[in-house]
Parts: C-alpha cells; structure tokens; sequence
C-alpha cells in the first residue's frame, strides 16, 4: 500500500510540474500580449478620406443598455456615417426605444428584424438584415451592451486605411456587473492571450483569425467575398468564425488595443455568465467529442485541481518525502494560478485586486460551467441565448477549433 502511495504521489507530482509549466508559458503570453498589442489610437495617420462607415447594431432585450450605446455612436466626431439599429424581436421596450432615437436624429435608420429563419443564429441573422441596409464603404459591427468613446470611430477609419487594411477589430475594456463574473472572467480571460492574442492575429505567419464582437470593422467588399454573415449564419460564437474566414482568406487583418476607448459588458448576470460558460464548449464538443473531454480535463486540472491538492497536503500533515513533494508543487502551480489571475485583474480588465483572492472559485465556476455545456452538448445538442433554445445537431462549429 505505502509502495502504491508513492508511486501516486510521484505521478501526480509530474502533472503538478506540468500545470507549472503551462502557467509559466501562460503569463509570459499575457505579459507579452500587454505589452506588445498595438493601440488603436497610437499610429501615424496616413488617411486623408472619410468613406461612409454603416454601423451596424443588432439588437434583442437591450433596453437596460442600448441608450448608452446609441448615446456614445450618436455623439462621434466622425462626420460620414449612419447608424443601422436592428430590433430582432425584442419583448421589451428596445424597439420602442429605436423609434424614438430615429424620430430625433437622421443618422438612426430602424430596422425591424423579420422572424428568424431556421438554421440561422439570431444575432447573425439581424446582422445580415441590417447589411442589407447599409449604403457604406466601411461596416462596423458593434454590440448593443457596448459603449464607445467620441474619436472612435475616427480613430477605426484612419487606422483601417494607414494600414491599408481589409478589417479591423479593438480588444474593449470588459465591463462586469456582479460578483461571479467579477471572479470567474479572470480565468476566462487568460486564454484569450494564448490563442486569440493580437499577436497571433496580426502575425501573417499565423492561422488565427478573431473579432471581438463588439467592435469590428471591415471594408464592405471584404465582407460579402467571406460570405457576409450568411456564411456563419450557424455559428455559436459568430464573431470568432467570421475573423477565422478572413485570416484563413488571405485578407488583411489587425487587433488593436481599445480599452481605454470602448466598453463592452461581458455578461449581465450569473444567469447569462453560465450560459456564456456553456457556449464555449459546445462548438468544441461539436467538431470532436472526444478531443473536447480531453480538453475540458485540461482546464480541470490547469486551473482547479492544484487546490484541493494543496488542501488536502497541507490537512494531512504526512511525513512521507513523496507528500511533501507534492505539497511543495502544488503551492508553487496554485501561487502561479494565482500570479496570473492578479496580472489579468490589474493590467487587463482593470478591476479590484481581491477578485483575484477567489481565483480557486472562479476556476470552479469555469469547470462547472464547462461541463454543463459537455453534457447539454452531448444529451441535446441545444443551447440558450438571449432568450433563444437553438438546436446544434446538424451544424458543425468552425469558430474554435480543437
């Protein structure tokens, strides 16, 4: 028995050694994606023209945030743009809020959304309702939760065109509104500085192609030869499968930095962060079931289990070199989980030091909430948003890949 322990005890000290590892590479890529994202507002303005820009704007259940946001795109600097508001069957009062906002300035052209095809996502599909509205060189797609500073859409056009670029998306700040999503994003947000980082974006080199969501521009002839949204009109996480088509097309583009210039809320409450949650796995499970438990592992034991692990170490007080062994590992990889939640708190999302204190509970909400998408996934194939129960089974999800 006590050979047994050992021989556990060593095993897991190996993997301890390895989550060490990969926390290691993971700061090292948030610290260098920080520091080395260009900005959106700091290059030399080489433009010396203003095409028209269409902003489009879906929006469903918005009425807690769409007058921030119609407010912020009202009052831009810019001069030669319109604003094209998609209502896409909303049961409260957004629609109503559209119509006045139209009835007051003329850059506000209302839309209302018809009903839903089948096979089509909602978003995408009142994306793809408003761009047939749209009479810009430029489209610029953007969220109705999102917030935007008055030299924005200025800053997009000029740095769009110095660049000689085919599209352009900008990192927000992201803003979070209650407890769990204040601990749990910092967790979220890590990988997005491996995977999804500017750096691979704009390094040509590389495959990985990303908009975020809520702030994304791009000429109007570069969306339609990607197929516009009607070529994602399944995607989960539409934003990402449309920045993948451009990269992998050939076409030029470039993430910028724009915190300090646009705010977007990431999710409203525990509710819609857990769907959020949920959403992320699916269109892993969807392309390779079995990958997709193996990775949903990964994030078990990269961001959760050194705790318990020091827990029970510490609790068990053993005297046996191959405990303390594990004991020591597993404080070094929990200090490291931690290292990183603080860097992601202070230097990304700007928020108070002590989310990063509930860094163990924060990774407990991710693999809980990554495993309810495994198994919903699995058993169903269906997933909710915003209002919506959309069915998976018979589209495959390019926007994440394994």
């Amino acid at each position: 028995m006590e050979l047994f322990f050992q021989i556990f005890n060593y095993s897991l000290t190996i993997i301890l050694i390895g989550i060490c590892g990969a926390w290691v590479f993971l700061i090292k890529s948030m610290s260098d994606s920080f520091r080395l994202t260009p900005y959106l507002d700091k290059f030399e303005n080489k433009s010396k023209i203003t095409p028209k820009v269409s902003i489009i704007l879906p929006a469903r259940n918005e009425e807690e945030f769409i007058i921030k946001c119609l407010d912020s795109l009202i009052d831009q600097d810019y001069k030669n743009y319109e604003i094209i508001v998609i209502d896409d069957s909303s049961e409260d009062s957004t629609g109503e809020i559209i119509s006045k906002y139209a009835e007051k300035n003329s850059k506000i052209i209302p839309v209302t959304a018809r009903p839903k095809p089948d096979g089509w996502m909602g978003k995408n599909w009142a994306c793809m309702e408003g761009y047939h509205k749209a009479t810009g060189e430029l489209l610029l797609f953007t969220d109705a939760d999102t917030k935007h500073s008055k030299k924005v859409i200025s800053l997009a056009v000029s740095h769009l065109i110095s660049f000689e670029l085919d599209a352009l998306s900008a990192i927000p700040r992201m803003i979070t509104l209650d407890f769990w999503t204040n601990i749990t994003l910092p967790m979220i947000s890590t990988f997005l500085h491996t995977r999804f980082s500017a750096l691979n974006v704009n390094n040509p080199a590389k495959k990985t192609g990303y908009f975020f969501g809520s702030f994304f521009i791009m000429k109007k002839e570069t969306y339609e030869k990607v197929g516009m949204h009607e070529g994602v009109k399944h995607e989960i996480i539409e934003d990402g499968a449309l920045g993948k088509k451009v990269k992998e097309l050939g076409y030029k583009m470039k993430m910028v930095r724009g915190e300090h210039l646009i705010d977007a809320v990431w999710a409203r409450d525990k509710g819609t962060l857990w769907n959020a949650l949920k959403r992320l796995m699916v269109p892993l499970y969807l392309q390779n079931g079995k990958i997709a438990v193996g990775i949903f592992f990964a994030v078990l034991f990269l961001l959760f289990i050194p705790f318990p692990v020091l827990a029970t170490s510490v609790l068990s007080q053993s005297e046996d070199i191959s405990a303390k062994i594990v004991c020591i590992t597993a404080a070094i990889s929990s200090a490291l989980i931690y290292t990183g939640s603080i860097v992601e708190v202070k230097m990304g999302l700007k928020l108070k030091t002590v989310y990063a204190l509930f860094a163990p509970l924060g990774s407990l909400t991710v693999v809980l909430g990554f495993l309810s998408g495994l198994i919903e996934a699995k058993g169903t194939s269906s997933i909710s948003w915003r209002g919506r129960k959309y069915s998976m089974k018979d589209h495959s999800q390019d926007s994440i890949k394994v």
